[in-house]
């Protein structure tokens, strides 16, 4: 049964839709304020290519008629209301619940109904809370005194207060914010919705939702325990509804997943295919039992105390088979994270996912060479299919190299190019890719070296690859700002690893390669400064979202000495400073 419905509700009558063939899993998808059914065509079409879709206009909104009086919108009327469209539209059938702003606030309510609960089978919750926990949540806060996230979500409500006078609010509609309304959306949201004719009345009557709710279960709260599946999707832009409401929700929602977005409060409009993404995924999982690492990661996220920051994160590191690599993979999975490690030896990244997986965490190792695109592009592939999203990527796979310009050989500059340079391209672009469709919270981090800053007759090839990245980063870094993914370049002085070892000495022999390597080992090892060190710099500068981490005295006096003296640098650049 699809097409349109007129369903009767007490006094008022409700206009429904259902899209989708019978037999399917269904999703209701409630609305909220001051918007109609409407705001969910972009996801309803899309869910409706294998799923049963219900909308439906809220009492006073739409094609739905009003009741006669402005304090019959009170949640236990919306209920009943929803009751009606389910037992008129998909009678007997459980349902996956949809919610977004004031049919969120429904949502929630619907899950603790005696008339509904029974019905739900999973909801998927954004920018609107329960009226009750956000009571709970204001209470909490005052009494612990943390007055700053409280004023923040206070200023942010300010138009509960609004409709709360009497005759200003509907005044306001009435003389042309109605009209202005879908110009509004456009310049505030980015979104494009057409002019509704009963965009004024729907307005007025919607702050009656406000007026006959706020004070009865917000100033009087009920306490409860929700034991659905839910998924909040937290519209980090939203501009009334703060993130911070969500803390501490897990205590009366114990299996709630949080999802961290970069969008903004009319996601329904602005990105229906995210939208729809989500609550597909949440629906497969219900009904298979089967439980996905996105979703796995986003119950540690919501139980997460702040005292492992990265629980509920997943990061992918390259060069990870030892040095600053396998550092900086332990450092954070000892602060939450789960660990990808990828390295071009595998059994070098194997051994760093055992060590990670010591911290009780989940830790995958993966052979890759970073200068083969293809070989990157099967690795993102692999990581979506296999692990899920990579909420922070660290670029670090290098190589060092000694010798002058002239002296190094177009395969010497194929080689350090391709690992230095287009491994952190590849890495970049490909998660930052996935990282921006996604609209999720991210991180990419480049290793540069403080070789960025300083010019050398001795590593040419090796500083032209780091400066190299140093800008690449920064040019990324403003290309992303604002959109919920932070870009910093690390640039490490010198430090004790194997690149000591490793690094490859143009225009000499084998032997005097290896006694170099050893002169440059020792040197390394007298600095003392361990990967351990700069493994700890790239976790503050991710938590801090540091657009450059200078780590190490090398690297501050060099940044220092480029931008107050380059002429002095041009100088030093002429001395000789690889062992000899």
């Amino acid at each position: 049964m699809t097409g349109t419905f007129r369903i009767p509700s007490g006094e008022v009558e409700l206009a429904a839709r259902v899209r989708g063939e019978a037999g399917r899993p269904t999703v209701v998808l409630l609305h909220g304020y001051p918007d109609d059914s409407t705001v969910w065509d972009g996801v309803a079409q899309d869910l409706a290519q294998d799923h049963r879709v219900v909308t439906y206009d809220v009492r006073g909104a739409g094609a739905s008629t009003a009741p006669a009086s402005g304090r019959d919108y009170r949640l236990d009327q919306l209920m009943g209301d929803l009751a009606a469209v389910l037992d008129a539209t998909v009678p007997g059938a459980k349902v996956h619940l949809v919610g977004h702003d004031w049919g969120s606030i429904q949502g929630w309510e619907a899950l603790v109904d005696l008339r509904l609960k029974n019905r739900i089978l999973s909801y998927t919750s954004m920018s609107g809370p329960s009226l009750d926990l956000a009571g709970l949540w204001l209470r909490d806060r005052l009494k612990a005194g943390a007055l700053l996230p409280l004023l923040g979500q206070l200023v942010r409500s300010w138009y509960v207060m609004l409709f709360h006078l009497p005759f200003l609010a509907p005044l306001l509609w009435r003389m042309g914010l109605a009209k202005a309304w879908p110009r509004l959306l456009r310049r505030s949201e980015g979104v494009k919705v057409a002019p509704r004719p009963t965009q004024l009345a729907d307005s007025i009557n919607g702050i009656n939702l406000y007026r006959a709710n706020f004070h009865r279960h917000v100033g009087k709260p009920g306490r409860f325990q929700i034991d659905l599946p839910v998924q909040v999707l937290v519209a980090l832009r939203d501009r009334f509804v703060s993130p911070r409401l969500y803390e501490g929700l897990v205590k009366y929602v114990p299996k709630l997943a949080r999802h961290d977005l970069a969008i903004s409060h009319w996601v329904p409009l602005s990105q229906p295919a995210l939208v729809a993404g989500h609550v597909r995924r949440m629906v497969a999982e219900v009904d298979s039992g089967i439980e996905s690492a996105v979703t796995r990661r986003a119950r540690q996220r919501a139980t997460n105390t702040g005292k492992r920051p990265f629980a509920g994160q997943q990061i992918l590191v390259t060069g990870a088979g030892g040095g600053i690599g396998r550092a900086t993979a332990l450092a954070f999975a000892q602060k939450g994270a789960d660990v990808i490690a990828v390295d071009i030896n595998e059994a070098a990244a194997e051994h760093t996912a055992v060590l990670a997986r010591q911290e009780g965490l989940q830790a995958q190792a993966r052979r890759a060479d970073v200068t083969d695109a293809a070989a990157m592009e099967a690795l993102a592939q692999w990581v979506d299919e296999a692990c899920g999203p990579v909420d922070i990527v660290v670029n670090n796979a290098g190589i060092g190299m000694a010798g002058g310009f002239l002296e190094t050989s177009v395969a010497d500059w194929q080689k350090i190019l391709g690992v230095n340079l287009w491994g952190v391209i590849h890495g970049a672009r490909l998660f930052g890719q996935r990282m921006a469709q996604d609209r999720r919270q991210g991180h990419i981090v480049n290793v540069a070296s403080a070789a960025a800053f300083m010019p050398s007759r001795s590593f040419a090839a090796y500083a032209t690859t780091k400066s190299a990245v140093l800008m690449m980063t920064n040019c990324l870094r403003a290309e992303l700002a604002g959109s919920g993914i932070g870009v910093t370049a690390v640039c490490p002085g010198f430090v004790e690893t194997g690149i000591a070892q490793a690094t490859v000495y143009v225009g000499v022999s084998a032997d005097e390669q290896a006694r170099r390597r050893d002169k440059a080992a020792v040197m390394y090892h007298r600095r003392g400064f361990t990967p351990e060190q700069v493994a700890k710099s790239i976790v503050k500068a991710v938590a801090r979202d540091r657009a450059v981490a200078l780590v190490g005295a090398e690297a501050v006096i060099g940044s220092a000495l480029s931008r107050l003296s380059p002429g002095l640098v041009r100088r030093i650049a002429r001395i000789e400073l690889a062992p000899k």
